[in-house]
């Protein structure tokens, strides 16, 4: 099992393996099923209001999703980009700088950056990105003749380029595994699956709770039964990888559970400390896209870095 990048500049569409459609087939009738059950306790109590709003997206944003990865290089790479200058732009307009289109802009070039990176596997440059991005913000202080709140815009836009592009845009290094279309499923599921569970079971499952100011349902019952729940659908899964061995499922459940659990956590701080809770519809259901994602900001580097060190 080699995790390594290799120069795949021609890689078929997913679609053309049969393995491809019949995991689309599985994972889709999973998500059906789960919903069918969640719709008739929907109106039950909040945490199943909840559950049901966000399978509502996912019943139209998973099609989507399959259709989208299934197409040949490097389509399912630039969808990826565009969903990390989407985040990126939610992200500017909940700090309120999007006006600020100097900063706005220079986050945008570097996510494009990123993703002609992966595509061309300069991993090197990938990773001093940040910094590439953080001198060229340092200059529009320079170039506007302006110190008025600069530091404040600089430090929002390498955050919001740190998680929106360099975090999240490992999802594309991962799709350059073997199997990285699968691997990538793998996790958006286990990731949404654990947030769902969590907010399932709080109701039922009480106990201390976590962290009562940023996000008071999380409770440590309800945390751990999502973690159990969480490993038990990753090993169930674990075909989608390229090495079905316990240690390469248990880590991807763990790492999908816990530093989704961060993400989500730490994006609830942003967003309460800048006073706004969702920025728009995503498509139908609960929050915006940035609450889609914001687990992924977490998860898509931990994994690759983990993957790339089990080996």
């Amino acid at each position: 099992m080699d995790f390594q990048l290799p120069i795949t500049l021609n890689i078929p569409a997913a679609w053309e393996s049969h393995i491809y459609r019949q995991t689309v087939l599985i994972v889709l009738s999973i998500i059906f099923a789960s919903g069918a059950i969640v719709f008739f306790f929907r109106n039950k109590n909040y945490y199943f209001v909840q559950s049901w709003a966000s399978i509502k997206s996912w019943l139209i944003a998973a099609p989507l999703m399959f259709i989208v990865m299934g197409l040949p290089t490097p389509w399912p790479l630039v969808c990826l980009t565009l969903l990390a200058i989407l985040g990126a732009k939610i992200f500017f307009q909940i700090m309120g700088m999007f006006h600020r289109s100097n900063f706005v802009l220079i986050c945008y070039a570097g996510i494009v950056g990123l993703a002609a990176c992966i595509y061309f596997d300069r991993v090197d440059i990938y990773n001093v990105m940040p910094m590439i991005v953080l001198m060229a913000a340092c200059l529009v202080p320079l170039i506007r003749n302006s110190y008025k709140r600069m530091i404040q815009y600089m430090s929002l836009t390498l955050l919001a380029f740190i998680f929106l592009g360099w975090s999240f845009m490992h999802l594309g290094l991962i799709m350059k595994f073997p199997n990285g279309i699968y691997q990538l499923m793998y996790l958006i599921i286990l990731t949404e699956f654990c947030d769902n569970t969590n907010l399932a079971v709080g109701r039922y499952i009480g106990g201390w709770r976590m962290f009562p100011s940023i996000n008071p349902r999380r409770t440590v019952g309800s945390t751990a039964v999502s973690i159990a729940l969480t490993l038990f659908l990753a090993g169930c899964m674990r075909f989608l990888l390229p090495d079905g061995s316990e240690k390469y499922w248990l880590a991807s459940g763990l790492i999908a559970a816990l530093g989704g659990f961060v993400g989500d956590l730490v994006m609830t701080v942003v967003r309460r400390d800048a006073g706004m809770k969702t920025m728009g519809p995503f498509i139908i259901g609960r929050g915006d896209f940035l609450h889609r994602v914001d687990r992924l900001i977490f998860v898509a580097p931990i994994y690759y870095y983990v993957m790339t060190v089990l080996l």
